[in-house]
Order: C-alpha cells, then sequence, then structure tokens
C-alpha cells in the first residue's frame, strides 16, 4: 500500500497560448560496469496505459506549484523515483490525444537518489532502465526521442565531462 495519492483531474490546469503545459523528466543513473573503472548511464522508463512504447514521467504543471516541483511530483507518482533535477533540457510541443489538443512539455534532467517500493501508480507503471539507446529505440513518442537525443544526450556529454555542478565523486 501507497501513502502517497496522484493529483487527477485539471481543475488546477495550466495553459499557454492555447497549450496544456505540463512538466516531466528524464529519469537516470549511473551502474558500473563490471571489470571496468567506467560507468554506464542508465534511463528510468515506464510503461504506457494506453498502447506500445515507453514513456518518460510527465503530466499536468498545475497553478499551485512550480514546474520542477510538477516534474518532481510527476516521477514519484508515475515512475516511483526520487532525486535531484539538474537541468531543464527544453521545451518541447506535442499533439495530445485529449481533447486539449496541443501541448508544451517543460522535461528536466532528474538523476535518481531513491527508487521508492511503493508509489501512486504501481498498479499500472512498471519501471524499466535502459541504455540510451536502448530508450530511444523503445520510445513511443518521437518528441520523447527528440528530448532525449538532442536534450538530454548533449547535456549529460557535457556534464560528464566536467560541465556540471553536481559533485562527479557521487556518481
Amino acid at each position: 500500500m501507497c501513502d502517497l495519492v496522484a493529483r487527477t483531474g485539471r481543475h488546477l490546469q495550466r495553459y499557454e497560448d492555447g497549450r496544456r503545459l505540463v512538466a516531466g523528466c528524464i529519469p537516470f543513473r549511473y551502474r558500473d560496469i563490471k571489470d571496468e573503472q567506467k560507468k554506464l548511464v542508465e534511463v528510468l522508463m515506464i510503461n504506457s496505459q494506453s498502447g506500445p512504447g515507453l514513456l518518460f514521467p510527465k503530466g499536468g504543471w498545475e497553478n499551485d506549484e512550480t514546474v520542477e516541483e510538477a516534474a518532481a511530483r510527476e516521477a514519484i507518482e508515475e515512475a516511483g523515483v526520487r532525486g535531484d533535477l539538474v537541468k531543464l533540457l527544453g521545451f518541447y510541443d506535442f499533439k495530445s490525444k485529449q481533447p486539449d489538443g496541443m501541448c508544451r512539455a517543460a522535461v528536466f534532467a532528474l538523476l535518481v537518489k531513491e527508487e521508492l517500493a511503493s508509489w501512486p501508480e504501481q498498479s499500472t507503471r512498471q519501471r524499466c532502465w535502459l541504455t540510451v539507446p536502448e530508450a530511444v529505440e523503445q520510445s513511443r513518442h518521437p518528441w520523447m526521442q527528440e528530448a532525449l537525443v538532442t536534450g538530454f544526450s548533449g547535456w549529460l556529454q557535457n556534464w560528464s565531462n566536467g560541465g556540471g555542478c553536481v559533485d562527479r565523486s557521487e556518481r
């Protein structure tokens, strides 16, 4: 049983220029490679509730929270992870299958610090750790592939080479 509860409904939903505003993240971690001194980057994806392919956690950004709070909340609700939002990767526009039409997603890189044993959507969501190429291949939506390839991978290369502000010894 999970003590956390997912938000539902859209009465607090933010809109801008006719687009529904959403917030999400690309959760990631470093995993040691056996018999090597290197670490492998893995991203966390979740199953879709409405079809094939995998997703990054994302959902409505509401009027009573910052975009960062919304992204962190969605990571907990949908994927059951907590961590540090380390970079806004960009804004990605996409067409929703809902009657709302167009959406704009703010997507962050989230360095995972904790995987929860129970979370609000655990009965309908399964977590899957993948390498970046695997995630690109299995991503359900082209805009998520773009966020992963252009936003996350480009930023990660710079961050891993010392451009980041997080202590590298934490990895």
